[in-house]
């Protein structure tokens, strides 16, 4: 039987936090042998140490304490916090073999997370205008529970998505999260519901077959 390219994905799972800066080597390495043909696409779930991280639009003036370490990136977006409790996808995958299309695939990412919440209760959403996931706090106002930062290079794509399960959220006031002000960031034990790390990564594994399938088909005018 001819594997398919959802059966040549590696799928890592990491128990231990990993350095930021060693994760983006990583990644970058992955990246550059994926399009050379020379790797499998890598769909890799982890937590950091605390850590800033600046995305490509980042405005200096939105790093209000850099009480941790603060890494430029690539990926898109602007300041964004990583740190224990909050779980990292990095996902990258050849765009080359289905569809040429980043709006499609961070639309397919946003609506992959948008699916693992519900299977936890939470009802979420995506908001054109504004960068991540959302969802009701507890006392109804809006808030953001994930983040969406992606980059692409010779169609591979990289970096991903972040889901806050547990973490400081203390943390995200030394920075304007993704540079919206207006509305505060929330967590699953904020909201009352526990999940652990790896139950998380189960739930979010279980649905990849529908992230993968929404990305085969065409949708919009491709970009780099």
């Amino acid at each position: 039987m001819t594997a398919s390219v959802h059966d040549l994905i590696e799928w890592r799972t990491e128990t231990a936090p990993v350095p930021y800066r060693t994760a983006l080597e990583t990644m970058t390495a992955r990246n550059a042998d994926i399009a050379a043909g020379r790797a499998e696409e890598l769909v890799w779930l982890l937590e950091h140490p605390p850590v800033y991280t600046a995305g490509t639009s980042a405005v200096a003036g939105e790093l209000l304490d850099p009480r941790f370490e603060v890494v430029a990136t690539g990926r898109g977006g602007r300041y964004t916090y990583h740190g224990p409790g909050q779980r990292v996808g990095y996902v990258l995958l050849d765009l080359s073999r289905r569809a040429k299309d980043v709006r499609k695939f961070v639309h397919s990412l946003e609506q992959w997370v948008i699916a693992t919440l519900s299977d936890f209760g939470v009802e979420s959403w995506s908001v054109p205008d504004r960068v991540g996931i959302w969802t009701r706090d507890v006392h109804g106002s809006e808030a953001k529970i994930g983040a969406i930062g992606v980059r692409v290079r010779r169609w591979v794509t990289m970096h991903g998505f972040s889901v806050n399960l547990a973490p400081d959220l203390s943390h995200f006031s030394g920075i304007v999260p993704c540079g919206i002000a207006e509305y505060g960031v929330t967590s699953l034990e904020k909201l009352g519901i526990a999940v652990a790390p790896d139950e998380w990564d189960r739930a979010l594994i279980a649905r990849a077959g529908e992230f993968l399938t929404a990305l085969e088909s065409p949708c919009g005018e491709p970009r780099r």
